[in-house]
């Protein structure tokens, strides 16, 4: 055995055991349709089992004809009923941002009036703020490449500075979800500030927040050294956080939500449990694969206006020739729209505006070509059962490119934003809260006879 293997060290007796692992947890892939199993807790057709009832919000994809058949349609988002469309024109109409009202609406169900909105404001700017020395101590004494590592540490190490960590009765679930909301922002920001000194050598910059600013403004004023951003900026990853917000309970990180509440952990513990399932590539990071493909796109196609070698570079994207030979085009497709995302179809059309402050004109026009070009390719490539169209993260990770936010944030941003949904669904679980959520795995091995350790 070597000695003194460092801590990350994968020794030939780990992969030995995995070896292991592996030759004793294959299943039969025919089992699973055997036995009627639900994998990912989705039908054949991409439709999710129905787990459980929510009021938050509504994720609107298909129409059911009177015969009974579903068929796809544009697909369309709600919180709390309204059209998320209707909100943003709401508050764009009246040049004003948009996040804490829509925080406000999903945690309390209703859309708050003048006063109450000032107030809600004035709470989260009331809480923005850490335990004494808990940015020296905790932040930059460990600084991590991950930033979703570091926020959960933060988090689950905020419990301790919280007398009543564990109390689940309502108002102290409600204090500690607005809380949490508040001080996000700052946790992201100040980790990735640590790894960006202690990591990469760069220069340390810790502004306190600003109490008169919204959520949006004072991302960019703590990311920034010199904390100067433009009106359209801060417009533009509001409406990020705001698209970003919430999206019905059975995604995966909400569901996790509504899974870990259900077994009266405390808040804290369920937000961390909610950012591991944020982090994965498949759910939360998916913004970052959009962004890296776009940046082989440019290296390999020399005309971005021809849509003939577009084309078929995105052919080759399909076909595991290019890229990460994944055979996927990031960014077109998702689980439940089909015919369109609205959320996409919102952001692009502010999307354009940014790109032409910032001088992108051209790559815009490459995410737009791309876009449509795609979308025709999987149709004609590829078998599938629903249409398929441009997602958020097709646009999102080019919204936060050109405003200079560095990748490691990208997935944070979006924590940001959905710790407003992740606070809701876990309030409306606790309300609600009935059982244990706990699903039922079959067991397909056989059994067998104990063999004395001697007899092996």
């Amino acid at each position: 055995m070597a000695s003194n293997p460092s801590y990350s060290a994968i020794t030939p007796e780990v992969e030995a055991l995995a070896r292991l692992a592996l030759s004793n947890n294959r299943i039969n892939p025919e089992d699973y349709a055997k036995y009627d199993v639900k994998r990912g807790l989705r039908d054949l057709n991409g439709k999710g089992v129905l787990a459980g009832l929510t009021e938050i919000s509504d994720v609107h994809a298909s129409e059911q004809l009177p015969d009974g058949t579903s068929v796809p349609c544009d697909g369309e988002l709600y919180y709390r009923g309204y059209n998320v469309r209707q909100l943003v024109q709401g508050f764009v109409t009246d040049s004003r941002l948009g996040f804490e009202e829509s925080c406000y609406l999903l945690l309390f169900g209703q859309l708050p009036d003048k006063k109450q909105l000032q107030d809600f404001c004035a709470q989260l700017a009331g809480y923005r703020s850490l335990p004494s020395n808990f940015v020296r101590d905790v932040v930059l004494k460990a600084p991590s490449k991950d930033m979703m590592n570091a926020l959960a540490r933060s988090i689950l190490t905020l419990a301790s500075y919280d007398d009543n960590t564990d109390d689940i009765s309502l108002p102290n679930v409600v204090r500690q979800c607005i809380q949490l909301i508040a001080v996000f922002p700052m946790l992201a920001v100040y980790s990735y500030q640590a790894y960006s000194y202690s990591i990469e050598g760069k220069s340390l910059f810790i502004h306190a927040p600003k109490p008169n600013l919204s959520t949006a403004e004072n991302i960019l004023h703590l990311l920034r050294p010199d904390s100067v951003y433009t009106p359209l900026e801060a417009r533009l990853l509001d409406l990020c956080l705001v698209l970003h917000a919430e999206h019905g309970g059975g995604n995966n990180s909400t569901f996790t939500t509504h899974v870990v509440t259900s077994s009266g952990t405390d808040t804290y513990s369920c937000m961390a449990a909610a950012l591991a399932s944020l982090k994965g590539p498949r759910h939360g990071g998916a913004n970052l694969k959009v962004v890296n493909m776009f940046e082989d796109i440019k290296k390999n196609v020399s005309n971005w206006e021809d849509e003939e070698e577009l084309t078929a570079y995105l052919d080759k994207l399909l076909s595991k020739e290019a890229f990460d030979h994944s055979g996927l085009i990031y960014g077109m497709g998702h689980a439940v729209y089909s015919s369109s995302d609205p959320r996409a179809r919102v952001l692009k059309s502010y999307v354009e505006a940014l790109s032409k402050e910032k001088g992108l004109n051209e790559e815009f026009g490459l995410y737009d070509r791309t876009e449509r070009l795609a979308a025709e390719l999987i149709r004609k490539k590829r078998t599938i059962y629903k249409g398929v169209s441009a997602n958020v993260d097709f646009y999102s990770g080019f919204v936060y490119r050109m405003l200079g936010l560095p990748m490691e944030l990208f997935t944070p941003i979006f924590a940001i934003a959905r710790i407003s949904g992740w606070s809701a669904h876990r309030i409306e679980e606790l309300i609600n809260m009935g059982k244990i959520i706990r699903p039922a795995y079959r067991n397909v091995d056989e059994k067998r006879e104990y063999i004395p350790i001697n007899q092996r």
